[in-house]
């Protein structure tokens, strides 16, 4: 699947599933720009990916800012002449406290990351594709699970992750005429720092807390690749990767 060409933005690639994406596809010959709050974790994502991370563009950013996304894609575009792939991964979590304790600036927080920071990378994006030549590229937006289903005390992220899987759908359908093809993952219980609290129990819909299986995050980045490795008349409109047997299909 190695891309020598190609170029990327990935969000929230200091840590987590947006290191594993990026560093993934540093190494399958992508060029990548990654987007962060924190310049120091995305430094350390380049060195990981090794004698690739040579093709790498770290641009410390903000994607709830509007100057902040804006200059990311700017430099993208001076660093790299076109953008082939946006990966929308950046994203927080409110407490998990009771929905009606929640504080409106903890509910704006998430909003303003999780869903309008996609929203003007995604538009930054368009802005980008449909000028280029060859014209078009291919929008990935990390769902979740919760984008189907919530966890108890989880309103801000399940709200912004079931609104994500509207914009994937009004992006893939707008991107129709410019050539940008639009898909979503949703992903369950990869191991990343995150996540990690899943193997030690974690509240669930029943009121009891339990254990979750978890699964390598490196299978995240595969699936990211291969979608993104598509020619643009095809495209992964949504995939579910998950730990098999996590609580999420069936009844708990």
């Amino acid at each position: 699947m190695s891309s020598p060409n190609k170029s990327a933005v990935v969000t929230g690639a200091g840590t987590g599933i947006g290191k594993a994406v990026a560093v993934t596809l540093l190494q399958n010959g992508y060029r990548v720009a990654l987007a962060g709050r924190r310049k120091e974790p995305l430094e350390k994502a380049v060195a990981e990916a090794g004698p690739s991370g040579a093709r790498a563009l770290v641009v410390p950013t903000d994607v709830s800012d509007p100057p902040s996304v804006r200059a990311l894609f700017a430099r993208t575009k001076e660093a790299f002449g076109r953008l082939d792939l946006l990966f929308n991964n950046a994203g927080i979590n409110a407490p998990g406290i009771p929905l009606e304790d929640l504080g409106y600036e903890q509910w704006k927080a998430v909003v303003d990351i999780n869903l309008t920071g996609v929203f003007l990378c995604t538009q930054e994006a368009f802005k980008l594709m449909k000028s280029q030549d060859p014209r078009g590229g291919r929008i990935i937006n990390n769902g979740s699970i919760s984008a189907h289903a919530p966890r108890p005390n989880s309103a801000p992220y399940t709200a912004t992750k079931h609104a994500i899987t509207g914009l994937t759908k009004s992006t893939s359908l707008d991107g129709r005429k410019y050539d940008i093809a639009c898909g979503q993952i949703d992903i369950g219980n990869a191991l990343t720092e995150l996540a990690a609290r899943m193997a030690q129990g974690v509240p669930q819909a029943n009121g009891s807390v339990a254990v979750e299986p978890l699964m390598d995050v490196a299978h995240v980045a595969s699936a990211v690749l291969y979608m993104a490795s598509l020619p643009l008349d095809a495209n992964v409109q949504f995939l579910t990767v998950m730990a098999t047997k996590m609580p999420f299909v069936g009844r708990g």
